[in-house]
């Protein structure tokens, strides 16, 4: 009974009488009514935006001294916070250990759902041990219910490790948000399916994750304007953008641009200024050096 009692009280799990009938629905209305659902989301993040902004902001001051933002999460939140770590080295040129995900039940649970694994709250603090989490770091729990034992003890433990500590879950007034330094709790409402938190509670975790991968990285001077001068051109489609950037910022044809990058070996920034500037390659990179990689600086303080 105590099991059933714990989910008693959990938005998330409630069952919203509009879909009653789900099983009834033909394509069309399910479709819509996922739809309409899921168009819900944004504002529920919108209301939380005076807890994410400081989150954010204390997120990035802790990266530009040096630290790390960590993902913790199990079973969806988990894999969610998988996906936006992930995409930080091929869009903004970081290396894998500077944005990741620690995943309850290891990385084999990314794939084959260990749903077990979200109960062992001590690997949870074990897993900030060997991730040598630090005053430096940024950690964040994510938990649609905001109870989930691993995501807590991992929050509690890098918490009492000196790690700023942000608690995102999709119920109010969670156990995860008193454990965190800073408690985001976006309040979606029950599912579609009920309890299926991978619907609008994922959704609305991915929102969130966003806004803190990217702004963070927008802070550290990964950007000019809205363009990813920091990604790494791995593929034809990357190269051809970062040809693309370099042409515009620079204001030079796109030929120059592309045998400028084939010489700085697709170095974006390098390649920006030795266009812009008339500067050799080595001046470029000084040049960004001495403004730790910003851009706008680089060719401003010229």
């Amino acid at each position: 009974m105590s099991m059933l009692n714990d989910l008693d009280g959990l938005a998330t799990e409630a069952v919203d009488p509009r879909y009653t009938n789900l099983d009834l629905m033909s394509v069309a209305e399910l479709a819509t009514a996922m739809n309409e659902a899921d168009s819900s989301v944004p504002g529920a993040v919108q209301a939380q935006l005076p807890a994410i902004v400081p989150a954010i902001e204390a997120a990035s001051e802790r990266m530009a001294a040096g630290g790390r933002l960590v993902y913790v999460g199990a079973g969806t939140p988990g894999r969610i916070g998988v996906v936006d770590a992930s995409e930080c080295p091929p869009t903004f040129n970081t290396p894998p250990e500077l944005v990741f995900a620690i995943m309850a039940g290891g990385s084999d649970a990314i794939v084959t759902p260990k749903e077990g694994a979200e109960d062992d709250g001590p690997a949870g603090a074990a897993a900030i041990d060997a991730a040598g989490i630090g005053p430096l770091d940024t950690v964040i729990g994510i938990a649609s219910s905001g109870r989930t034992p691993f995501v807590i003890s991992a929050i509690e433990h890098a918490r009492s490790r000196g790690a700023l500590t942000v608690g995102l879950s999709c119920n109010v007034g969670t156990a995860l948000s008193a454990a965190a330094e800073f408690a985001i709790e976006v309040a979606v409402g029950p599912e579609v399916l009920t309890g299926s938190t991978r619907l609008k509670a994922g959704t609305a975790q991915k929102l969130v994750l966003n806004m803190f991968s990217t702004i963070v990285m927008v802070r550290q001077g990964k950007t000019y304007g809205s363009l990813m001068v920091d990604l790494k051109p791995t593929n034809h489609k990357l190269r051809a953008r970062a040809v693309r950037m370099v042409a515009e910022i620079a204001n030079a044809s796109r030929d120059d641009a592309e045998s400028t990058l084939e010489t700085t070996s697709y170095d974006v920034k390098a390649s920006i200024l030795m266009l812009a500037l008339g500067c050799t390659m080595d001046e470029a990179r000084n040049r960004l050096a001495q403004t730790s990689g910003r851009l706008r600086l680089a060719l401003e303080g010229a």
